[in-house]
């Protein structure tokens, strides 16, 4: 399939388009894949589409040629993820091509297995991206036989207040912030590591975010269960209501920083 798939649900934008078909419509013997990685938040905006439209170019491709627009759908940064849904579906409006949404804490279970641990036939993922206001995003994933299944549904929690299987990884994005403040399986602190050599024994931290490449992996299975949908049909995924703080509550913890 041809895909061009992009996230920027954190402050880290990525694009990647893949091209698995010549011009004459032929199968290439690999996928060719053309990346790129750059700061988000407030660049977005402004790098996104031109950043697309040159891989787009470098491809070789015209938008009209793609099986799907491919974006990180939530969770993650509520102008991030209007953003991403703007352009997936302004594009496939124009050419009429099908929009896929794609769970960017799968998108981090996802990466962290591909980095870490690719080899493994079974691999559990406790996803995890920094939510800010002293909170995250949470999502339990099993990678088994050659397919990712969500465990229940997702969670926006406090660093003390996250459980997790035994034996699962935690990969994403909020250790510098949150990293001493995690608690292990049950409540009991883990001593975590880097994944490696000997890291079997206690909870690896991985840090891993949404990618472009990652989502491209995970867009065969999900183009196949029927996950694609009209570009009117698009949205993101919001499991916060509240996106910043009143005045009076950035004022009492200024007041309490300086209290202590």
């Amino acid at each position: 399939m041809n895909l061009l798939a992009f996230d920027t649900s954190t402050e880290t934008m990525s694009i990647a388009v893949q091209r698995t078909v010549d011009g004459a419509g032929q199968a290439l013997e690999s996928p060719r894949v053309w990346q790129e990685t750059a700061a988000g938040g407030a660049q977005t905006s402004a790098h996104l589409i031109p950043t697309i439209q040159r891989l787009m170019a470098q491809a070789g491709l015209q938008f009209g040629q793609l099986d799907a627009f491919v974006f990180g759908c939530g969770p993650g940064s509520f102008t991030g993820l209007r953003t991403a849904c703007a352009v997936a579906q302004g594009l496939a409006f124009g050419v009429n091509v099908p929009v896929l949404p794609v769970d960017t804490l799968l998108s981090v279970a996802e990466e962290a297995r591909w980095q870490h641990a690719a080899a493994l036939e079974t691999y559990q993922v406790m996803a995890l991206l920094d939510a800010r206001m002293d909170e995250m995003y949470a999502g339990s994933y099993v990678y088994s036989s050659g397919q990712w299944r969500q465990i229940g549904g997702y969670s926006l929690i406090c660093p003390e207040d996250l459980v997790y299987e035994p034996g699962s990884v935690l990969a994403g994005n909020v250790f510098a912030a949150y990293g001493a403040r995690l608690p292990g399986p049950a409540g009991a602190p883990p001593a975590p590591v880097e994944a490696g050599a000997g890291a079997s024994a206690v909870t690896q931290r991985i840090h891993a975010l949404p990618s472009a490449s990652a989502m491209l992996r995970l867009a065969p299975a999900l183009l196949a269960a029927g996950a694609a949908v009209r570009a009117d049909q698009a949205l993101p995924l919001y499991i916060r209501d509240k996106v910043a703080k009143t005045t009076v509550e950035r004022a009492a913890e200024k007041a309490a920083a300086l209290a202590t």
